[in-house]
């Protein structure tokens, strides 16, 4: 049992979807550095649903042979979809119904937020910096591009920050995409740009961390680029490790122990009547990634199997 007259040794599980890419599990790896840094009060593990090791599990259970009496499970993740809403809780519904004597808390996503609004400026404004050519934002339209879900609730999300970086950089134009599941996937997106009449066209990939599906959004701006020579296209980075998404997810640890850990579950498709998901309400609290949970990344294999499914984001 818990002394309580001392606080409880706590841990900090940092949870990450998964990547066939050795690099984007790298950059997973290094978030997780940086929070364990943020907190060294904590022990800090890490782990995957898919793909890469450790699983979630895995890493769970390590802060369970350190001692530790309350964990925190945060979602390395941007909006909440099927992996916040049901893999993720799955897991951790899991591991805690498995041990009673552990306090588990899970933390929400990291949603719209203003400081990762200020991270996505900072990274397009890193891409003009680098362009060859002066045009000015008037004449620039941005492309945010977004994961892609099958939960509109989380879609919508990427509209919306598109349309305040829109505004907050002054752009001449936005327009959103999607590098699967949804649509417009980003080449129709991008084939539709290039009617409007812009000079330059900064394609964004709203996402944390490199993966096969930030690569696909880069070589697609690069077709365009190659059939539209009298635009300019720019490929901006996508968020990694910029100072300002580390602050959010540390945020998002503290919420866990202040009691301000609160979802936004009014468009859930899962609680509410969505039109087009009306059969998804009420749908069981069940994880789908068993067949690809630690098999790996591409590096670590030698053959030509692969998974082409598109929910690998990394």
């Amino acid at each position: 049992m818990t002394d309580k007259s001392s606080p409880a040794k706590t841990g900090l599980m940092i949870c990450g979807h998964g990547s066939r890419d050795g690099n984007a599990v790298s950059e997973f790896n290094n978030l997780a550095r940086h929070l364990a840094k943020r907190f060294p009060e904590y022990e800090v593990e890490s782990g995957f649903l898919e793909f890469a090791t450790p699983v979630l599990r895995t890493g769970l259970d390590k802060l369970k042979d350190k001692g530790c009496e309350r964990i925190l499970c945060l979602p390395g993740m941007l909006f909440a979809a099927g992996h916040v809403k049901n893999d993720l809780p799955s897991e951790v519904n899991e591991f805690a119904n498995d041990n009673p004597d552990i306090e588990v808390h899970y933390g929400r996503e990291l949603a719209i937020d203003a400081r990762l609004l200020q991270a996505a400026s900072a990274r397009i404004e890193q891409a003009e910096a680098a362009a060859k050519s002066d045009i000015s934002r008037k004449d620039t339209m941005l492309m945010v591009v977004g994961r892609g879900t099958n939960d509109s609730d989380a879609n919508s999300n990427v509209c919306k920050v598109a349309r305040m970086l829109w505004e907050g950089l002054k752009v001449g134009w936005t327009e959103v995409s999607y590098s699967g599941v949804t649509t417009p996937l980003v080449d129709a997106g991008l084939a539709h740009a290039v009617r409007l009449g812009y000079k330059r066209i900064i394609v964004f990939p709203y996402f944390l961390f490199t993966g096969i599906l930030v690569q696909r959004i880069y070589d697609w701006t690069d077709e365009a680029a190659a059939a539209h020579p009298d635009i300019e296209f720019i490929k901006a980075p996508y968020l990694n490790d910029q100072p300002l998404l580390i602050d959010t997810f540390a945020s998002r640890v503290e919420e866990m122990l202040s009691g301000d850990n609160v979802m936004n579950c009014r468009l859930c498709k899962y609680r509410e009547q969505i039109i087009g998901f009306e059969a998804d309400v009420g749908a069981p609290q069940v994880g789908h990634h068993h067949h690809v949970r630690g098999i790996g990344t591409d590096n670590d294999h030698d053959h030509g199997h692969h998974h082409h499914h598109d929910h690998d984001h990394g």
